[in-house]
């Protein structure tokens, strides 16, 4: 069977080889699943490294901040390196970072090391999702491309998500560098086999690199998401670089539109001309910070209100990250079928009305009910991340793909820190209020979790009209990679 696959570029380029195509993106998306996976896995793991390397909270939370704080700022650069360079050294890179940080962390002494590992861990995961998803834009025809962003979606939303689980297990029987030891030979053998076997798949040109893009992304994107991950313990460390962050951003904007107008921008930002892609982004902002605010919430409330345990916290939580998994492909082929309206509306439905389910959550909550409301928020989300990855880059013309991805993995990120900062920082002055008033520590989390879950619900509303204004983009000439 004869493939053809449209480059990055307006030049086309054509791989006959369709198989060829089926196996980078299969490759490029066990890849993917290992190295996001690490992005969640040390909530459960901080009390453990906290008794273990003799630290404080606030440097035990450095841990997840820094792995987020390196993915926000590496990640814009992404869209110049897609386009500037071939499949395949891009691959090898990224999991050579991985891997290498996956194996500092493993045979770390301390706490510095520790965090070295997770920041070089950060960079090659910060390039591997807009190349997955630049790759499959490419190679997949419009027609096919639901069923296969139904698997990446399996790597976004499910791989965080049971993150937690996994890190819950492995704490319960061995020592917290098993985390990373049990990971190390995965990435290793996903490296080697993809450095023998992906092929470039896609046509790199000369593009300039803009020196000032680059410090004003790293200090916007920064600054943003560090301020954001303070603002729950410490207000005041947070406020000043949130300010820097929000400046450098500005400029960074500016900065893009004076650049794109030549093709010369970072972040080509002429993605949001389209009408679809907007949309799609907006709800997967509202869509990141349910998940990401949940996933950092529910822990804490099991724990710490409920009295479970961290393995008893991973496996409640389980159901939720399997039904994601689960449902991602039968979604990916209903939207090929019926479009995005089918899923985008009663999905919005489902996580609204899980997280009001949450808000009615208290001290005597059955863990029975809480894995409910939690397997049904997963059903919603799963609904809406594949119709919006699909519908939101399919709405791109084919020279935008690399940089729609960037985005994409960017908003992802900020969403990210905007869920988890948002959640702890009503969850945290809810609870100091109480406290000051003379109640006791575990009824006041349990209200300050309540009013953050109310926040959420709040929030999840304003994705449900949005819903109905997504559109399928219309389908262009077919770029088959074979079935």
């Amino acid at each position: 069977m004869t493939a053809t696959a449209t480059g990055t570029t307006p030049e086309a380029a054509i791989h006959p080889d369709a198989k060829r195509n089926q196996l980078v993106i299969r490759l490029l998306l066990v890849s993917a699943f290992v190295v996001i996976l690490n992005e969640t896995i040390m909530g459960v793991a901080l009390p453990h490294l906290m008794s273990d390397l003799s630290i404080t909270a606030t440097a035990a939370q450095w841990l997840t901040t820094a792995f987020m704080l390196t993915m926000a700022v590496v990640i814009p650069i992404t869209g110049f390196l897609i386009q500037r360079f071939n499949t395949r050294p891009i691959f090898i890179t990224a999991m050579t970072l991985f891997s290498t940080g996956t194996m500092i962390a493993a045979l770390a002494p301390g706490f510095e090391m520790l965090l070295i590992g997770r920041i070089v861990q950060a960079s090659g995961t910060a390039i591997m999702m807009p190349l997955l998803m630049t790759t499959v834009m490419t190679l997949v025809a419009p027609a096919s491309r639901g069923k296969t962003m139904g698997n990446i979606s399996i790597v976004i939303s499910v791989a965080p998500a049971i993150g937690p689980t996994i890190s819950g297990i492995i704490l319960s029987v061995l020592d917290w560098r098993w985390m990373f030891i049990l990971v190390l030979p995965i990435a290793i053998g996903a490296l080697v086999l993809g450095a023998s076997r992906i092929q470039n798949v896609t046509t790199p040109r000369t593009v300039p690199l803009d020196a000032l893009s680059v410090i004003l992304s790293a200090f916007g994107f920064g600054g943003f998401v560090y301020g954001l991950s303070n603002l729950g313990g410490a207000p005041a460390a947070g406020w000043l670089p949130l300010g820097i962050g929000v400046v450098a951003l500005s400029l960074f904007v500016l900065r893009q539109l004076q650049l794109q107008r030549t093709d010369r921008a970072l972040l080509d930002l002429r993605v949001f001309k389209s009408r679809t892609f907007t949309l799609s982004i907006s709800m997967l902002s509202i869509s990141m910070i349910a998940l990401f605010g949940t996933i950092i919430l529910l822990p804490l409330y099991m724990q710490n209100v409920l009295g479970m345990t961290a393995l008893s916290t991973g496996l409640l939580l389980l159901p939720g990250g399997l039904v994601m998994g689960l449902l991602a492909p039968f979604v990916g082929r209903i939207y090929d079928r019926r479009g995005p309206t089918i899923l985008l509306v009663p999905g919005s439905i489902v996580v609204s009305a899980a997280f009001w389910t949450m808000t009615m959550m208290g001290q005597t909550t059955e863990p029975w009910m809480l894995m409910l409301a939690y397997i049904g928020m997963s059903i919603g989300l799963s609904m809406l991340f594949t119709p919006l990855f699909t519908s939101g880059l399919g709405s791109l013309t084919p020279n935008l793909y690399s940089h729609g991805s960037a985005v994409v993995g960017t908003i992802q990120q900020l969403a990210g820190a905007v869920g988890t900062a948002l959640f702890i920082a009503v969850m945290t002055a809810q609870s100091a209020a109480l406290l000051t008033q003379g109640v006791s520590e575990v009824p006041a989390m349990a209200s300050g979790i309540h009013d953050a879950f109310l926040y959420g619900a709040i929030i999840s509303l304003f994705a449900i009209p949005a819903a109905f204004l997504i559109r399928r983009p219309p389908l262009g000439a077919p770029v088959p990679i074979g079935h």
